[in-house]
């Protein structure tokens, strides 16, 4: 994602991306690009650096050396290198600016306006484009993680939020999600690719559809009045938990799990769970958009920014076998929060480190470690400081097989003779 605000100074242009199993972070600037690792939440463990070009987009194959990156100088074209021999595979022009790189084991795919390409990763050649998509200026797209659920999925107009979910290996539409009134602004797969996650401009409501026959499974309320830009959405590897930024302080994180189960956190005790309650068993006489409304869950648990209003980019992923929220914002920092997946609540920010790879200043440690949100004053808690130094270096265990399994595929499309367009 690019982080630059609009009307930024383009000297500032930063743009992160997470692999398909969040156990990695690739960071484009002005003077190259960066592949972090995350091995332990102590430090960013940087893998590998370039600083040949001045990257616009950088996208990086699960645990591979395969690293695809767009330039400002060449904004039409895309290098896809083998990062540790530092050797280019090939590269492929466009007609127009490319505003988004989506990559899996069986697909490549690059987004323009108003076209998309499909390219087969056995020897990164165009198989499919599709022509006269909506007009897409941000070049919204997913592509599911799972190779054997190939789906891509991109805006189906750009005044509604239709979904067209496209099978990107038989090269065929499967189906059209009507999933908002509003213009789409961000969606994204399940590890599975079985369900998406997306949310409109609006940015109050939250859905949950299957992709295979377009039925919403949950819906999530943000918030009830305040419309905000909805930045990014993500999945957790087990499809349990989905979290979603914006542009205000707040990361909201929400449980995929049965009503009957969410009870305990939705249905306070005292006059408020008794006032909820009775609102509940009244709904089935109120208008159906009132009924709606009651019936939109709120958010398992929050993160808490240190700002608002700056682009940004969430994860979740596990880190020391402990379930971690990811943050990168345009700020410069990569923050980093604790999720009890037992107990719902503030998530506890554990570590804040700077995308360039150097430690923050030790001011800006304390004035980030003692800060609270203005509910858990209320609540009268005490500001959250941790000490993750006692935490193991161990490797994400989501990676660790996929990073033995394509470096050896990285290693082998290196190996072929790849012609240059």
């Amino acid at each position: 994602m690019n982080l630059m605000q609009d009307g930024g100074d383009p000297n500032n242009f930063i743009y992160v991306s997470f692999n398909q199993d969040y156990s990695s972070l690739a960071v484009g600037t002005k003077t190259g690009y960066k592949i972090y690792s995350f091995t332990s939440t102590e430090k960013l463990n940087k893998i590998h650096e370039d600083t040949t070009e001045d990257i616009s987009i950088v996208e990086r194959l699960l645990c591979s050396s395969l690293v695809a990156v767009v330039s400002h100088s060449s904004p039409r074209k895309l290098r896809v290198y083998h990062s540790k021999k530092n050797t280019e595979i090939c590269a492929h022009s466009y007609s127009n600016t490319i505003l988004a790189v989506r990559m899996n084991r069986e697909r490549l795919i690059v987004c323009l306006e108003e076209s998309i390409y499909i390219h087969t990763m056995q020897d990164l050649q165009i198989s499919h484009t599709i022509r006269e998509t909506p007009p897409n200026p941000n070049g919204l797209c997913a592509l599911s993680p799972n190779d054997k659920n190939c789906l891509l999925a991109y805006p189906g107009s750009h005044l509604t939020g239709e979904v067209t979910i496209f099978d990107a290996v038989n090269l065929q539409n499967k189906i059209i999600i009507p999933a908002h009134d509003n213009a789409l602004a961000a969606i994204a797969f399940d590890s599975s690719g079985t369900k998406i996650a997306t949310a409109s401009e609006k940015g109050t409501v939250i859905r949950v559809f299957t992709v295979f026959d377009g039925q919403c499974i949950y819906e999530f309320r943000r918030g009830y009045a305040r419309c905000v830009s909805i930045f990014s959405l993500s999945f957790s590897a087990d499809s349990l938990f989905l979290c979603a930024s914006s542009n205000t302080e707040t990361v909201h994180i929400f449980k995929l799990e049965d009503p009957k189960e969410n009870k305990s956190h939705e249905e306070p005790q005292g006059w408020i769970g008794y006032f909820s309650k009775a609102f509940k068993q009244s709904a089935n006489y109120l208008p159906s958009q009132v009924t709606e409304v009651f019936n939109q869950w709120r958010s398992f648990a929050t993160a808490r920014l240190p700002f608002s209003g700056l682009r940004n980019v969430c994860g979740i992923t596990t880190i020391n076998k402990i379930l971690r929220v990811l943050v990168a914002s345009a700020d410069g920092y990569l923050y980093i929060y604790d999720l009890n997946a037992n107990e719902p609540g503030e998530c506890v920010m554990v570590k804040q480190h700077k995308l360039d790879g150097n430690e923050e200043s030790e001011g800006r440690k304390a004035s980030i470690s003692g800060t609270m949100s203005y509910a858990a004053a209320v609540r009268g808690a005490e500001p959250q400081t941790t000490n993750a130094d006692t935490a193991c270096a161990t490797s994400n265990p989501l990676s660790s097989t996929a990073g033995i399994k394509f470096e050896k595929d990285s290693d082998q499309i290196a190996k072929e003779k790849i012609s240059v367009k």
